[in-house]
């Protein structure tokens, strides 16, 4: 079945990817067993019930139909035109149900059709009285959640419905964004200029949904009308960050390689977080959506906070292995694109406009062009980073890279220089690294991250809205059997502690994540509900550390005959 989504001349494809297939590749040694179930378990129990029911079905691709239907339903359930409802959903998601990943520390993933995430979400989830989960993952809850936010903003703002220039100011609360600039761009260059030109999903047999132009003014402030452009590059729109700090001396601080990101959102919003101090991140460029803007926030010659890891020659080819250990940000470039790693295609505007401004960074800096030296954010932070996901074309923006520049490639970089000392800190404005101890060891950097559980643990996927790829249970009982998800400091410092875990009615009203520190001290106990707060971060504290090898330990010493959920551990 083929589709098409037209926005004036434009199209790309609309499906929804469901994954419920459990990748099975727990490390051997942690001997994860399948078949076991806690007492009093249904083992014919249905995916959002109670543990150890029956296998996922294998990932499907999945066209959405009925968005006219889900839109208009929630037009009418609560009172917000529909003509917003589509224009704004479109900015957010391009009419996917798509499956957000996190990109920057501090901003939740989005979900569904609507882009929801975070406080839009759980508020959203609450007033349509469906599970965050569900506001998630099914199309209809995903809208109406949606909808239910704005016409919540839309009461608190006062007002008039019928009026679609009035909304302006509710799409922009809607957004989240902070910066005002950022604010105006995306209800006046994004939203309302969908909403201006309209936009049209067909399939084989006939049209999914649509939205005929409608010539209105959104009353909202305008955007700046005389941007400053580019030092770098001339055609990007110069918005400085605050994030940013300068580039070490010597060979490791040339600019040898250009990352790849995916801003897990719309334009407006990915720019408008990395220009906010208080993100403590960046980037260089990011691209919107069609390719048609794109800007600067960073210049190339000064070092932004766009990827938390040190570069590892072994996950790019054996290449430049002198720079194992060092701050990847110190060599970037980094590129932030709108849209998400789980969408099905991207925009050959964008993929035109991002190959030209790669051709021109390479050409700056000498950088060859080649699969080692421009690689995407996942393939050098895979225990936690995805971006920018299976479906970046890697093949034909290669070839349009080396169009762009005629074909010539860059001077032969120099050789690798002896290696250098060993690296010193960053400076003291870098953002401390956040690390993800995944309940799977294959999606963990096993220099500072792991997880060990004993054969009385068992691995599952059975309730959705896990992190990665499943969770490890075990039935609660008074011994001494632990999941421990183990972390390592460079220096000793201050961290917080969140934790992440599939909620269900089995799961225990008192889970306790215990805290030591690399020296064995124990710093806390903190019990959570596992049948409440699931499927996102909860912060369980904050704690001084010291440098070595720090502990989380999820107990099952606990008398409620219930389980307990090993999932993921975030220390930031």
């Amino acid at each position: 079945m083929s589709t098409s989504r037209t926005l004036l001349t434009r199209a790309a494809a609309a499906a929804l990817l469901l994954s419920g297939c459990y990748a099975g590749n727990f490390d051997n040694d942690l001997a994860p067993d399948n078949g076991a179930l806690p007492p009093g378990e249904d083992p014919s129990a249905e995916d959002d019930s109670d543990e150890g029911g029956q296998d996922a079905e294998p990932t499907e691709d999945i066209v959405i139909a009925g968005l006219e239907g889900a839109f208009g339903d929630a037009a009418r359930e609560f009172d917000v035109p529909v003509e917003i409802l589509k224009s704004l959903a479109y900015v957010e998601s391009h009419w996917e149900m798509i499956i957000g990943e996190e990109e920057f520390e501090g901003m939740p993933a989005a979900h569904g059709v609507m882009g929801l995430r975070g406080d839009n979400l759980r508020l959203g989830a609450e007033i349509a009285q469906v599970t965050e989960i569900e506001a998630r993952l099914e199309l209809r809850a995903n809208v109406r959640a949606g909808a239910a936010v704005l016409s919540n903003i839309a009461d608190d703002l006062d007002i008039a419905r019928d009026d679609l220039a009035a909304w302006a100011p509710v799409v922009a609360a809607y957004s989240g964004i902070e910066d005002a600039e950022a604010q105006a761009v995306y209800v006046h260059s994004e939203v309302y200029d969908v909403l201006r030109r309209g936009i049209v999903v067909e399939l084989e047999n006939g049209v999914t949904a649509s939205l005929g132009g409608i010539d209105v003014i959104p009353d909202f402030k305008e955007p700046n009308p005389e941007p400053l452009y580019s030092q770098d590059y001339g055609a990007a729109k110069w918005r400085p960050s605050p994030n940013y700090s300068s580039r070490p001396s010597g060979n490791i601080g040339k600019v040898s390689h250009v990352i790849i990101h995916t801003c897990e959102g719309a334009y407006s919003g990915c720019w408008g977080w990395l220009v906010n101090k208080q993100s403590g991140v960046s980037a260089h460029y990011v691209v919107n959506s069609d390719g048609s803007e794109i800007s600067q926030l960073v210049l190339e010659s000064k070092k932004a906070w766009h990827i938390a890891a040190t570069y590892k020659c072994s996950l790019n080819g054996g290449k430049d292995c002198w720079r194992d250990g060092y701050s990847n940000n110190n060599f970037t470039v980094g590129i932030e694109h709108a849209g998400y790693a789980s969408q099905k295609s991207w925009s050959a505007g964008l993929i035109n406009a991002s190959a030209q401004l790669v051709c021109d960074i390479t050409k700056s800096n000498s950088i060859p062009r080649d699969k080692y030296h421009i690689v995407g954010h996942g393939q050098l932070q895979p225990y936690n980073r995805v971006d920018p996901g299976a479906n970046w074309p890697w093949s034909s923006y290669y070839t349009k890279i080396n169009n762009y520049c005629g074909a010539n490639p860059p001077p032969d970089p120099e050789p690798d220089p002896q290696p250098e000392p060993p690296p010193p800190p960053d400076p003291n404005n870098d953002p401390p690294q956040t690390i993800i101890i995944d309940s799977n060891n294959a999606n963990n950097n096993g220099s500072i991250a792991k997880i060990e559980v004993s054969g009385n643990w068992h691995s599952s996927a059975n309730v959705a809205g896990y992190y990665g790829t499943g969770y490890w249970w075990a039935s609660t009982e008074a011994v001494s059997d632990g999941a421990v998800f183990s972390f390592y400091l460079a220096a000793a410092g201050e961290r917080t502690i969140d934790a992440w875990w599939t909620a269900a009615s089995d799961r225990s009203l008192s889970a306790p994540f215990v805290i030591f520190d690399a020296g064995g001290a124990k710093l806390g106990t903190v019990k959570v509900s596992q049948q409440a707060n699931g499927s996102k971060w909860v912060k369980l504290g904050t704690w001084n550390f010291k440098k070595g090898w720090n502990q989380v330990v999820l107990s099952r010493w606990v008398g409620d005959d219930n389980v307990v959920i090993a999932d993921a551990v975030r220390v930031r």
